[in-house]
């Protein structure tokens, strides 16, 4: 097989790189920024709702928690957008897309705890089930599936390094393994 034939990824510079990987980041963020931003939004309402006076001391706690968190998911998932404008035309944009993925990182986690207070919030006022936080650690197992087990999981089983080649054939149970040839 030529050289050409086992190359994997693109041929692009560090800048082209940086060009993709920040529109993708950006792509990214907008589905992040609407979930937060809707979530968010309906926090903020509830305390001026005139349930919110009956509610136990324990339920403000879990809402200003809960308002404290979506307000830093909120933070961290826009936040790509001011570096982007802050340092645009900087000859940064590697350096730009490595800290805008990390303040992306952060506010995803930040909004999984956002949805997992709010979510505990809202089957305390609606129920009084004693089952309800092992409903709530279900689902945060979930989103943790989803959002970090499985991405991470595929990162690691299907990831060349550059210059590696193809990847490596993979071992067969009782088989040989010796590439064929």
């Amino acid at each position: 097989m030529t050289q050409e034939g086992r190359r994997r990824g693109r041929d692009e510079s560090k800048e082209e790189r940086a060009d993709r990987m920040w529109g993708e980041l950006v792509q990214e963020v907008r589905v992040a920024q609407t979930g937060v931003q809707i979530l968010f939004g309906f926090l903020l309402t509830v305390a001026f709702q005139p349930r919110y006076a009956t509610l136990a001391h324990t339920d403000r706690v879990i809402y200003v928690v809960t308002v404290v968190l979506g307000a830093s998911a909120t933070g961290a998932l826009i936040g790509p957008v001011s570096l982007h404008r802050l340092v645009s035309g900087r000859m940064v944009k590697p350096q730009a897309v490595r800290i805008a993925s990390w303040m992306t990182f952060t506010g995803l986690l930040l909004l999984l705890a956002t949805t997992a207070s709010a979510l505990l919030l809202i089957l305390r006022v609606a129920t009084h089930s004693s089952a309800l936080s092992w409903l709530v650690a279900a689902v945060v197992g979930w989103y943790l599936l989803c959002w970090y087990v499985l991405p991470l999981w595929i990162r690691r089983r299907h990831t060349t390094h550059p210059g590696a080649g193809a990847a490596p054939p993979r071992r067969e149970a009782g088989g040989d393994d010796r590439a064929p040839g």
